[in-house]
């Protein structure tokens, strides 16, 4: 466990929360490994009928940390510990419910993907830079995210990077619900709640007929080894020296 990420049960709802406000919630290897080891013991246990994402500080997430990003350009999505977090979060056959505020970036957007609820804070933004770092969409979201908004706005969310509106993602199928950010936690616990006490089997057995785990994981695996190639591009490494040194990229040199 982390302290960058808080784990609390309370009615048969396991409530995790990304706890790193001062990075704006960017996920570390420790934190993908936390989140991981949670929800593999969730799906495990009788007892949790129900998962909750939120974020401390003021906003959800801002994706995957920078350094981490450099580090995994020496081996790949699989073989670190979002790997194992995105096939915990493809296979997890219980509720998840994701209650996001502020800004959500890169996977704090993908990971919404695999959520059956998701409740907006009024304000929210979600935003996909991957095509921005010269890199590529991850957690299945370049199947999942035509699949739910359609191609033409798939591609422009995901080749420009600009953030979606919380209106926006509601009217495309993105969010159930926007609400006012004092009520975004109580609304997002009550349908936990509410989906707690449902027949647990009979979710389950919904929630498998909805999703087809096998082209998600083959999915995963295809994007897993072309984002691992981008991280060792040029244009990757143009990408990633332009943040450290607070100035615009140049991608124009790169054929």
């Amino acid at each position: 466990m982390t302290e960058n990420l808080l784990a609390s049960v309370e009615d048969g709802v396991l409530t995790l929360v990304l706890n790193r406000p001062d990075k704006k919630n960017a996920l570390t290897d420790a934190m993908y490994a936390a989140l991981a080891d949670n929800l593999i013991a969730a799906e495990k246990d009788p007892a949790i009928r129900a998962v909750v994402f939120r974020g401390e500080g003021d906003m959800f997430c801002a994706g995957n940390d920078i350094a981490d990003f450099v580090a995994a350009s020496n081996d790949g999505i699989a073989e670190r510990s979002v790997g194992r977090f995105l096939r915990a979060l493809a296979e997890s056959s219980k509720p998840l419910i994701a209650a996001v505020h502020g800004k959500s970036v890169g996977i704090g957007l993908t990971m919404l993907l695999h959520c059956d609820q998701v409740i907006l804070a009024e304000g929210a933004q979600l935003i996909a830079p991957f095509v921005n770092l010269a890199l590529v969409p991850e957690a299945a979201s370049s199947m999942l995210l035509p699949a739910r908004v359609g191609h033409v706005r798939a591609y422009r969310i995901f080749a420009l990077g600009e953030p979606v509106s919380a209106a926006d993602a509601l009217a495309w199928g993105l969010a159930n619900d926007v609400v006012p950010h004092a009520d975004l936690n109580a609304t997002a616990d009550a349908l936990a709640r509410r989906l707690a006490k449902q027949p647990m089997g009979a979710l389950i057995a919904t929630k498998q007929l909805m999703r087809d785990p096998a082209a998600i994981r083959e999915r995963l695996d295809i994007e897993n080894r072309v984002f691992a190639e981008r991280l060792k591009s040029p244009e990757a490494q143009e990408a990633f020296a332009a943040f450290a040194q607070r100035r615009a990229p140049d991608f124009t040199q790169f054929g």
